[in-house]
């Protein structure tokens, strides 16, 4: 449920005009639709213009603010939001949906709630205000961003809070038909930023290398997914000039790693070293642990990350979640992001996902899916013999299974 009026309230003086293409129609922050909305609102947008509207909104009023695409949110999870005491409402919804639910509570003054991935179970609510998601304060050189992700998200809220606030900093977003044909899109806008997760930037790589080449990229950032060597040296062969950066941040500690040397993980030496307004990071039990400015609501001291972190050299390699990067085969570990990057760093492998499957007498085996370079034949037993050349023999994929594309999930993320 949305209403639309003549005459938009005004939004962040600093990003009032820059532009925004969305829809195929290219406007300002000044010229999205003006929502009345309740609060404390869950909106739910089925588009990204009343998504970015909702933003805008709270920049304006304050309004206590979860923001999701319909999609993401169950049966389930609207009645525990009005449980929660949210209105749930849909924005520009295609068919008849929720109206608008009175709230149940008084509302919070300028609180926004994330939804987490879900990667670990069932998405949890995080609370962040305008302020804790705005990261990046400093003044930036102009760019035009691709915005690729769902509304509401950490990283979509980074890049929203990036225009928002900041002169300069244009949008190109990209709506979920158009994810497969991106660069095109963005080549036609003059994007010369772009963020996107490892699996976004593979499958670009994968779909249209030539077409991805034209857009006129400056600056490529990474996250959201265990960033490795291949995929950061493979960008750098299309993008030798631009600035390639990876960034770890998620809903709980917000945007608390970013390493623009080109090289996976970051360095050794970054642990446990303490400054005034930046994040402490530190590996406990082979854990990733970190004490974070940006943390969302009730999170603040050393927060467990849930993902794998091992020293390997000079560098802190993070290689996956812990629940899902371990897998016991006959009682010896075995990291599945190791794995997986050791399928990657084939020649002729775009993507790789590494899993434990139920095996007799050794517990699990290890298994995985693979998706060629194109034109590439790859068979199973050329890829065994690649890992049995650089892995211990317990941790050599059993099984391997060739896919013709990459698999996406509405977060951009495949492995998790």
């Amino acid at each position: 449920m949305s209403v639309e009026t003549a005459a938009p309230a005004p939004v962040h003086p600093a990003g009032a005009d820059n532009r925004i293409v969305v829809d195929g129609a290219t406007l300002t922050w000044r010229d999205l639709p003006e929502l009345t909305l309740p609060e404390p609102v869950a909106a739910l947008a089925h588009s990204a213009r009343y998504a970015l509207a909702a933003a805008r909104h709270h920049a304006v009023h304050g309004t206590e603010l979860l923001l999701s695409t319909a999609s993401r949110v169950d049966a389930a999870m609207r009645a525990e939001l009005r449980d929660a005491g949210f209105a749930v409402t849909e924005l520009d919804a295609p068919t008849a949906g929720d109206a608008t639910a009175p709230a149940a509570r008084a509302a919070e003054p300028g609180r926004l709630w994330l939804l987490t991935s879900g990667s670990t179970g069932r998405p949890k609510r995080v609370g962040h205000t305008l302020e804790s998601l705005t990261t990046v304060r400093g003044q930036q050189p102009a760019r035009t961003w691709l915005c690729p992700y769902a509304p509401g998200t950490y990283a979509w809220w980074q890049v929203v809070t990036l225009s928002l606030t900041q002169p300069g900093q244009h949008l190109v977003v990209v709506e979920p038909d158009q994810l497969d044909d991106w660069p095109a899109l963005a080549a036609e806008h003059g994007v010369d930023a772009a963020s996107g997760t490892p699996t976004f930037w593979r499958r670009a790589l994968h779909r249209d290398p030539a077409g991805l080449a034209r857009v006129p990229l400056r600056q490529l950032t990474l996250g959201g997914e265990p960033v490795d060597q291949t995929i950061l040296d493979r960008l750098r062969e299309v993008f030798p000039a631009a600035r390639i950066s990876w960034i770890y941040a998620s809903s709980e500690v917000g945007a608390a790693i970013v390493v623009h040397d080109g090289r996976a993980g970051f360095p050794v030496d970054w642990l446990d070293r303490a400054a005034p307004g930046r994040p402490t990071i530190g590996v406990r039990d082979g854990e990733l642990v970190i004490t974070s400015p940006y943390h969302g609501a009730g999170l603040d001291g050393p927060v467990r990350t849930g993902d794998r972190a091992q020293v390997s050299g000079d560098r802190v390699l993070i290689t996956g979640r812990l629940d899902a990067d371990e897998i016991n085969v006959g009682g010896s570990k075995v990291s599945a992001g190791v794995v997986r990057d050791v399928l990657t760093a084939h020649p002729q492998v775009a993507w790789a996902r590494v899993t434990g499957r139920r095996a007799p007498l050794l517990g699990h085996m290890v298994v995985a899916e693979v998706v060629p370079t194109a034109g590439a034949k790859l068979d199973e037993a050329t890829l065994v013999r690649w890992c049995a050349d650089q892995l211990p023999e317990y941790a050599v994929p059993r099984r391997i299974r060739v896919l013709t594309e990459i698999p996406v999930k509405e977060t951009l993320k495949s492995d998790v």
